[in-house]
């Protein structure tokens, strides 16, 4: 699997296939989904997203892997990987991504791997979000993928 290390190699938390959350999820570690989920998705640890899951709200984690449907923004610093199966109708921001073929991916992308400028794209992420505006949607994002 892309971006695993060995300090968070086994899964805590499992939404089951059939299952469905509507609501905010705050996960302390390693969470799979192979259900649906109709909310935002927090956590420290790290996502998979399966193959047939659903999620219609923002994911915010360490690292995510997505082979199913995510609806909203993914935001995980050390890496998004999205397998053929995956569909991010949203925006990511991260520091590594990896797309494989045949993949929908449709919203902003910002990926840099430079601390800083990472650290300054979440700052404005965070700041949009909480004014309820279109995150990464900012004319300021054209400009930070272009070198400067």
């Amino acid at each position: 699997m892309a971006f695993q290390n060995q300090e968070d190699i086994s899964i805590n938390t499992i939404v089951g296939s059939g299952s469905f959350i509507r609501g905010e999820l705050k996960i302390s570690g390693f969470i799979r989904i192979d259900g649906d989920i109709e909310g935002n998705l927090e956590t420290p640890g790290r996502v998979i997203v399966g193959e047939n899951a659903r999620i219609r709200g923002d994911v915010l984690s360490h690292a995510v892997t997505i082979g199913g449907v995510v609806q909203g923004d993914v935001v995980a610093p050390e890496g998004v990987t999205i397998l053929s199966t995956g569909m991010v109708l949203g925006n990511v921001l991260t520091k590594r991504l990896q797309v494989e073929d045949s993949v929908v991916l449709n919203g902003r992308c910002f990926a840099v791997n430079d601390q800083e400028r990472f650290d300054a794209a979440l700052s404005e992420y965070n700041n949009r979000r909480a004014l309820g505006a279109s995150s990464l949607a900012g004319s300021r994002y054209s400009s930070l993928g272009q070198g400067r």
